[in-house]
């Protein structure tokens, strides 16, 4: 461990949720959420990129938001932030950090949050897995689009599925190639890019995104989707659900899991887009 590292925290005066969502889709270090409402993020290597970013956000937002950005000293922070990370159980799993023990009756997922996006922590990455344990069958072909950590793409695979990702950003598709290994599990196909990559259809379909991107793509996410094939959208806020369901609203609305503000939408394709 290096004798300094940077920390930066980012306290949005409103709209947490949207700026933990693009936190946790840019930043590859460990992210911590403090109780006054603050994203602390802590790295040995410089976040002034993660700053100016979250500045022009909140400046497009018209949102204030108190920015703090410091060069500290070195403590085992990591081990800090592991010793604050708990275990979680969604469903048939059992979804941990390495330093944690395995349960045999569950089905273990094995994400270490100080290297990766998502941990089963946050409601819509928690409601997909319920999504998935119902939904996923053994020799489905499944898609999981916008990857992140690739939690729900190792969720599925666990369930016996055939697995593609895809992901906009680079550092998430190698983040999710390593947590696939760890997990014993293997990714059929992996690219750089969103849903109109993809060169064949699926039975099952996860974009846990956030509600305007879903329905930026609404059609290609339906053209991915097999007759008869389920599409499991999340990321939606309840404030934006019937944007989002206006835009699905040629399929069959099969499930919808809130937790607190967060929605999680299964739908079934029952005929030809």
């Amino acid at each position: 461990m290096t004798q300094k590292y940077f920390e930066l925290e980012i306290k949005p005066k409103k709209d947490y949720d949207v700026f933990l969502d693009l936190i946790e889709s840019i930043v590859a270090d460990a992210i911590e959420e403090s109780e006054n409402k603050s994203i602390i993020i802590r790295s040995e290597e410089s976040l002034e990129d993660i700053k100016s970013a979250v500045v022009k956000f909140s400046e497009a937002l018209d949102i204030e938001c108190e920015i703090s950005y410091l060069k500290k000293d070195s403590i085992d922070w990591i081990k800090n932030y592991q010793d604050s990370i708990k275990p979680v159980i969604v469903g048939s799993f059992y979804i941990r950090p390495s330093w944690e023990k395995s349960i045999d009756d569950k089905i273990n997922i094995l994400i270490d949050p100080a290297l990766a996006f998502g941990s089963g922590h946050h409601e819509t990455t928690s409601s997909c897995i319920e999504a998935i344990d119902k939904y996923v069958k053994k020799d489905d072909e499944l898609l999981d689009v916008g990857t992140g950590s690739g939690i729900l793409a190792i969720a599925s695979a666990k369930k016996g599925a055939k697995v593609d990702i895809c992901d906009t950003d680079e550092i998430c598709i190698d983040s999710s190639i390593s947590n696939f290994k760890i997990n014993n599990e293997t990714i059929n196909n992996s690219w750089v890019g969103s849903v109109n990559g993809a060169k064949s259809k699926y039975d099952v379909v996860i974009a846990n995104i956030i509600a305007d991107i879903l329905v930026m793509i609404s059609n290609d996410l339906k053209i991915s989707v097999k007759d008869d094939g389920i599409l499991i959208l999340s990321g939606i806020l309840d404030k934006y659900e019937n944007r989002v369901k206006q835009s699905f609203n040629d399929l069959e609305l099969k499930e919808r899991i809130q937790k607190n503000e967060w929605l999680t939408l299964v739908f079934k394709k029952t005929k030809e887009i």
